[in-house]
């Protein structure tokens, strides 16, 4: 079992010392979960500072990060984070023109970057993202689209995943993908927590708002991705896996086979996560009573709603109204 996870922040002056220190501390979160709730399979974080000197790196309030390393440790890491730069990206990439070099090292070796705001220039520089999406802060989008032709900017997303290179528009888009990250590492049950206690205001799933190149449920079976399609809009309807796999002129056990293989998760989690989070838009944005709600997602009643609340999100869906809609409205 891998003994512990790498994660670096670049480092350098003029950086967004926020899209450093909330990262790092929501991760350190759920990290602090993990250790407490997964036992045996538990793996501590490597948090690393890595800059051109080891001099500190300040800021205008005064305040410093030290440097635990130098960019060449940059290809030995796990997860590579970028932070945003104040005002105008080019002087700073110009001067820090060896972290484009060695963001190329951490991608060949199997790492994965994210990119923040205009930290996502020096992706850009290092070539990782030509033919690829990305987005930036929205005030530098047509510096950016002159400066990086090559690179297919979406200005009008905040995420942006193309494989193992993400790129983020704001802090806020930066605190759900590390969410996402957090799932992966820890499981969803880290994840939630980390969300609860550092979210103010609820916002839609990592998934619903990146632009994911390839697109969503794009995979080699494209039978099994109209499947999703088609479940994406009849979710809400009283319909079973075997009347699916009929519908589609498969046998049962096929479908859940093939389902299994395209997407990693059997089609009743997919199902029961497409419902899932139709009820939490509904319990945050509807005065609908539980049963209504339950029931209008194509759950049979409202304690198998329950249920499922409490099986995935450790709580009841009266305990998640309650918390969204003291966020929403107060």
């Amino acid at each position: 079992m891998k003994q512990e996870i790498n994660i670096a922040f670049t480092l350098y002056e003029h950086m967004l010392f926020t899209s450093v220190t909330l990262p790092a501390e929501m991760l350190r979160a759920g990290e602090a979960y993990a250790k407490r709730h997964l036992g045996e399979k538990f793996i501590p974080l490597k948090l690393n500072w890595l800059a051109q000197r080891d001099t500190p790196i300040g800021n205008d309030l005064g305040m410093q990060l030290n440097p635990n390393g130098d960019l060449t440790l940059l290809a030995q890491q796990d997860y590579v984070i970028v932070p945003s730069i104040w005002r105008n990206p080019r002087p700073v990439v110009r001067k820090n023109s060896n972290i484009a070099k060695q963001l190329t090292l951490t991608w060949l070796q199997g790492g994965t970057i994210i990119g923040v705001g205009t930290g996502v220039c020096f992706l850009a520089e290092s070539g990782l993202l030509n033919s690829h999406p990305a987005t930036t802060h929205w005030h530098y989008a047509k510096q950016f689209e002159r400066d990086y032709p090559d690179v297919d900017l979406k200005p009008d997303f905040f995420i942006t995943q193309s494989e193992r290179i993400y790129t983020v528009a704001s802090l806020n888009a930066l605190a759900d993908v590390i969410v996402h990250l957090i799932s992966q590492l820890y499981g969803l049950e880290a994840a939630n927590h980390v969300q609860q206690n550092f979210s103010h205001e609820i916002r839609k799933p990592y998934e619903e708002q990146r632009y994911l190149e390839g697109a969503v449920d794009k995979h080699p079976d494209e039978q099994i991705a109209a499947i999703q399609f088609w479940m994406k809009h009849n979710f809400a309807n009283e319909i079973t896996l075997a009347e699916v796999a009929q519908q589609f002129d498969m046998s049962y056990r096929t479908f859940n086979r093939r389902f299994k293989a395209a997407t990693g998760q059997t089609a009743a989690d997919y199902l029961q996560v497409l419902r899932l989070e139709s009820a939490k838009e509904l319990l945050a944005n509807s005065n609908l009573s539980l049963q209504d709600i339950a029931v209008s997602v194509g759950f049979s009643a409202q304690g198998l709603l329950t249920r499922i609340f409490k099986t995935r999100l450790q709580q009841t869906p009266s305990e998640y109204r309650k918390i969204v809609r003291k966020k929403l409205f107060s």
